[in-house]
């Protein structure tokens, strides 16, 4: 809960290698934050070509609509407010439990869970349940799901088919997509040439549209407003770039 904005707040978490460093960032956390809202856990090792989501509309645990996805880039890069650069794939080792884990709570309605896949064992581990609409739901329409009018016509009782979204398309939020892609290069994981080939279509843009333009314009000054209330989004750049350097 982020209803204070302090050095925890705006990190979202800290690693920690050992139990001195747990102790002394407990302690630090408890400063900042009531303590029950304190959570410690498990760091899964590994970037966004381990991160996976699988997002459905469900009818008492029936996905009727839902496609698997990579959330292959996100901002800030180690401990995100958001995914940056979305593509769907197809992973049986993600759908599976999934649909399992669905149907036996008798899910309904949108719903994304988010995996991430341990290099340990090689196999997903379930990291979060947005029982909610995603930041990239738009994927959707590319891949052949309109998830917001399905959605819609579930609501409304209206008969909704079985549809599996097109594999192979992306989204991207160019804005905080290009820091993310940056402080990769940076980091030795990504080369220019292959950011660029990531970009190819057929690929989904947040916000632009060409008929209706008007989001697209407001972004980056909505965005520095947000970012200057809760500290400056170039520092934050600045010191992931600083840090690149320092390991470079």
């Amino acid at each position: 809960m982020k209803n204070r904005v302090n050095e925890l707040t705006l990190a979202r978490a800290w690693p920690v290698d050992n139990r001195r460093q747990l102790l002394e960032h407990y302690d630090q956390a408890c400063a900042l934050v009531d303590p029950d809202l304190v959570m410690i856990q498990e760091l899964i090792p590994g970037g966004g070509e381990a991160q996976f989501s699988f997002a459905a509309l469900c009818a008492e645990g029936r996905p009727l609509a839902w496609m698997v996805a990579r959330r292959t880039r996100q901002y800030p890069i180690d401990f995100s407010r958001g995914s940056t650069f979305v593509e769907t794939i197809d992973e049986p080792m993600v759908e599976e439990p999934s649909r399992r884990l669905l149907a036996a709570v008798g899910y309904s309605g949108l719903v994304e869970l988010e995996f991430k896949r341990d290099p340990r064992t090689g196999r997903p581990k379930l990291l979060d349940i947005n029982a909610r609409a995603w930041g990239w739901h738009t994927l959707g329409a590319g891949a052949g799901i309109d998830f917001p009018f399905l959605s819609w016509q579930l609501a409304h009782g209206r008969t909704v088919p079985e549809i599996r979204g097109q594999q192979g398309v992306r989204w991207v939020r160019a804005i905080t997509d290009v820091p993310a892609a940056a402080a990769e290069i940076r980091r030795g994981r990504l080369s220019l040439p292959a950011y660029l080939r990531s970009l190819r279509p057929p690929f989904q843009c947040s916000v632009f549209a060409l008929d209706d333009p008007v989001p697209a314009l407001t972004e980056l000054p909505t965005l520095l407003h947000h970012s200057t209330s809760r500290g400056s989004l170039w520092q934050r750049t600045k010191g992931i770039f600083a840090a690149s350097a320092t390991r470079l």
